[in-house]
């Protein structure tokens, strides 16, 4: 898959705030699918299975199954690379404007 294809797919993740919920809990360690349906009452364990598979198929989720429990695990590297690609260079431009607007007052 192209890197393009692939951040397409990471933006699309991204774009439910259910789903950047679930990875805000991932944060702090792995879960089971079990906890994750706890964390969000509100959704039945099919949408939250529905969500998953979403954050799965765009490289956020890595799952290990253990039995009959599926451990979910954070994968930030896909949101590193979109950090590094879009938002690194501007927040590094933004930084050097900063710098130049600070020269020029003190000056």
């Amino acid at each position: 898959m192209s890197s393009a294809n692939q951040e397409d797919l990471v933006f699309r993740a991204l774009a439910a705030p259910v789903r950047r919920a679930m990875l805000d809990r991932l944060k702090a360690g792995p879960l089971t699918t079990g906890a994750l349906c706890e964390s969000f009452p509100a959704l039945d364990r099919c949408t939250v299975m529905q969500h998953l598979k979403v954050l799965e198929g765009a490289d956020l989720v890595i799952v290990k199954r253990e039995g009959r429990e599926r451990h979910n695990i954070l994968n930030p590297l896909p949101i590193k690379a979109i950090h590094d690609r879009w938002i690194g260079a501007y927040a590094a431009n933004a930084v050097s404007l900063l710098d130049r607007l600070k020269r020029d007052l003190e000056s």
